[in-house]
């Protein structure tokens, strides 16, 4: 195997999805909190308001994460944890950070730290339509710098944005997240915003003089034609440039693509450039790309959209959209792969996909990459005697990181792996029905139950592949 002996054999989780603890210790709201105690808006009405209680729980946590020989574990701060209101500062929240911290240092494991995983404070939505609004980069700025000053000199590793275009898209465009919206435009405002306040947060953190290394964490699923057809192959070059690289040309080069520029112009879609923002952009280049991967996507053209993509049971486990059109079907519509098999929530499994992914991100940008999430999201069932069986989790994960090795053969610099989850949590659109840990908790959309941790079989196999850096696999 090609891993390097310094690899990070990781996991990773998100603030809202395992903390609980929603309004202790002067926590304040996030739109999340607010968005998930309306009913409707979530699978079963379920929220974070317990999730796992990983507030309560951490350290026996951390200390099974130690048990496994985890190597790193990337986390997100809640920042209505850290700042209630977005602005003051609550020293109990600070706290709690570096009592995590702490913990995961003494037990060996390195930790990765997420500025932001969607939790935006609820006082900032209201009173600015937050990521919509140009004053968010005043406070987030201000969030960004208590984070890198309390923690700076212990983290080595930090991750700005976890899926940008994910949060946005969902929240701008399909109308399943918050603030549960479907304008392109708006969309393409509230990233743009965010895309600045991303790059002035890497500013600012080489001009304080941080030690460690700072990207962003991207939802990455490189795009294939459907046939050889020209007009599929154009269909699928339009996805990558719409969907992809808008912002990982941000991330990377510091601008956006000329070419999706153009193809947003054609719609009458703009993005909103004011003095300085061009420069800002090239002053927050990352020094590392964060690639979130879970599938590939298949495309074809507009004329040729009988071949659509299937809805499988999705409808049935989670929230669905129910936007019928966006703009951009005029360029692209998402298609079925025949070659591939599918998940229970109808999501492509490819492995080799993820190769391609580190490839493309190689050639087009030589940054070193981080995998800040890959895992398989499937219904697990806890036997009489406390054991989960999950098999098809272990060929997933398996496959992908003889895939990971490939792409490293081949050139790729990928300096570490962290799997979702490491725990099981509440998915934004699945309750607790969906669950990816290696670590099951006992509890469902109906009850809390006790929230006890068993391990399940996948805990064992990473254990031993983190034990042998990656040479035994089975």
């Amino acid at each position: 195997m090609a891993f390097q002996e310094n690899f990070l054999w990781g996991s990773a989780s998100a603030a809202y999805q395992i903390e609980g603890a929603a309004n202790l210790d002067g926590k304040g709201d996030s739109i999340w909190d607010v968005y998930s105690r309306v009913p409707g808006n979530t699978f079963k009405d379920t929220t974070g308001e317990v999730a796992i209680d990983f507030y309560h729980k951490y350290e026996e946590d951390i200390e099974l994460m130690r048990e496994m020989g985890l190597k790193a574990y990337r986390f997100s701060v809640a920042w209505t944890r850290i700042m209630p209101d977005g602005r003051t500062v609550n020293p109990k929240g600070v706290e709690f950070y570096h009592n995590v911290i702490n913990k995961l240092i003494e037990c060996g494991i390195t930790p990765i730290l997420t500025i932001y995983h969607w939790d935006l404070p609820q006082a900032l939505q209201d009173e600015y339509q937050g990521w919509e609004s140009r004053e968010i980069l005043t406070d987030f700025t201000r969030y960004c710098e208590v984070l890198f000053s309390e923690y700076g000199d212990k983290v080595p590793y930090w991750v700005c944005m976890n899926e940008q275009n994910i949060f946005t898209s969902l929240g701008y465009v399909q109308k399943i997240h918050p603030p549960k919206v479907s304008d392109y435009q708006r969309f393409i405002n509230a990233n743009h915003i965010a895309s600045l306040a991303n790059a002035n947060a890497v500013k600012r953190f080489k001009e304080m003089g941080i030690k460690g290394q700072i990207g962003a964490s991207f939802a990455y699923s490189p795009t294939y034609a459907k046939t050889a057809s020209p007009e599929d192959v154009i269909a699928a070059e339009n996805a990558q440039e719409i969907q992809d690289l808008l912002w990982m040309d941000v991330y990377a080069k510091g601008a956006y693509p000329k070419i999706g520029l153009k193809l947003l112009e054609r719609l009458g879609i703009h993005i909103d450039f004011q003095e300085g923002d061009k420069e800002l952009l090239k002053a927050g280049i990352c020094d590392f790309m964060g690639l979130n991967y879970y599938q590939s996507a298949t495309f074809v053209a507009p004329e040729n959209r009988e071949q659509t993509a299937q809805t499988g049971n999705a409808a049935q486990v989670s929230v669905v959209s129910d936007v019928a059109r966006i703009p951009t079907d005029d360029y692209y519509v998402r298609a079925d792969n025949e070659h591939l098999k599918m998940t229970d929530w109808n999501w492509a499994i490819d492995p080799e996909g993820l190769r391609v992914a580190l490839r493309r991100i190689t050639s087009r940008y030589n940054l070193p990459i981080l995998i800040s999430e890959n895992g398989l999201g499937a219904y697990d069932t806890l036997t009489e005697d406390g054991r989960v069986h999950d098999d098809y989790r272990i060929s997933f994960l398996k496959a992908h990181v003889e895939a990971i090795n490939d792409a490293i053969e081949d050139g790729c610099e990928v300096i570490g792996y962290c799997t979702w989850s490491y725990q099981d949590l509440f998915s934004w659109l699945n309750g607790y029905a969906k669950r990816y840990g290696f670590v099951y908790v006992d509890r469902d959309e109906e009850s809390e139950k006790d929230l006890k941790r068993y391990k399940k079989d996948s805990f064992y196999w990473y254990q031993r592949v983190i034990e042998t850096n990656g040479e035994n696999l089975d």
